[in-house]
């Protein structure tokens, strides 16, 4: 056979293999560009706007005066105050979630005896919904001798007073960061022990026969090990950081005065509140970039782990 028909041959059979996946292939492709590329398209385009979600055709182009407005900011415009509490957010929950579910994880993980039980509990505020937790944080932090935790700290003489957690803008965050850190330890502890149980038991052994102790295991097997499942859980975490907005719109809706206001309860409220779309639909775009470079800016800062 020459080589002429040996590549029309090839042709014809890769030719084959794609007309049987296709429909499949198209299924999905007509599904992202639906939900997905369009939204995408749409929403990029109403930035440009002065949309009129009443009558989309009498919308006015404006250009880049949304994004604009977005980063010149004045005293009666909070974009720069949502920023900062987004960029706060993932400062404090980050880290503190991480370091958390690992030392869990490792704990679990060690557990011979009803670990599936241990592990449930510790999913568990995983699984339940944010607005009955939203609820529950309501009452514990709620203002005077009423709330559960002012009752015990006033009891245990940690405090005076009983503290207006959410009259006050660095207690109001404060509570959104305990909330936040409580709803993500179940899930990082979960994967970091999906990470632990791939590591082999024989290096452990290893180490224990050359007279390492718990805490060299720890920070010299463990850790670097379980380092790609660490950049997974960060990546996500700091994806779910920009994306936080139950947990604020329950607990203090912005206030006092929209100082704890993140990205995207301030682009619901300048959407459905004061219906200002192409205004909210510019913050998307900013929050979804920041995203992007963040992601970019991971991937270049550990770029070694990948050779």
């Amino acid at each position: 056979m020459d080589r002429g028909s040996s590549h029309k041959t090839w042709f014809q059979k890769g030719l084959r293999q794609w007309v049987s996946v296709a429909p499949y292939i198209l299924i999905g492709f007509v599904f992202v560009c639906i939900f997905v590329i369009y939204p995408q398209i749409k929403n990029i385009w109403m930035s440009l706007t002065e949309y009129n979600i009443m009558q989309p055709s009498k919308s006015i182009f404006i250009g880049f005066q949304n994004y604009e407005k977005a980063f010149a900011g004045d005293e009666k415009d909070n974009f720069w105050m949502a920023f900062r509490n987004v960029i706060l957010y993932g400062v404090f929950t980050i880290p503190a979630g991480m370091i958390i579910g690992l030392i869990l994880a490792v704990l679990v993980n060690g557990v011979k005896r009803c670990g599936t039980f241990f592990r449930a509990v510790l999913y568990l505020p995983v699984l339940i919904d944010w607005i009955v937790v939203s609820i529950i944080f309501l009452y514990l932090f709620a203002d005077g001798k009423a709330g559960l935790v002012n009752y015990y700290l006033m009891r245990l003489h940690i405090l005076r007073q009983p503290v207006s957690w959410f009259s006050n803008t660095w207690t109001a965050n404060a509570v959104i960061w305990i909330f936040g850190i409580w709803k993500s330890i179940g899930w990082v502890m979960i994967i970091d022990l999906a990470g632990l149980q791939g590591i082999s038991k024989e290096i452990y052994e290893a180490a224990e026969i050359d007279g390492a102790s718990g805490i060299q295991k720890f920070w010299k097997i463990t850790v670097p090990l379980i380092r790609p499942t660490t950049y997974f859980v960060l990546i996500n975490l700091i994806i779910g950081s920009f994306n936080v907005f139950i947990s604020v719109y329950m607990l203090t809706q912005g206030g006092p005065v929209g100082t704890t206001d993140v990205l995207q309860d301030y682009m619901y409220n300048q959407a459905f509140k004061y219906m200002n779309f192409g205004y909210a639909c510019a913050i998307s775009v900013i929050t979804g970039v920041s995203i992007m470079l963040l992601t970019v800016f991971r991937d270049k800062f550990f770029k070694y782990e990948r050779k």
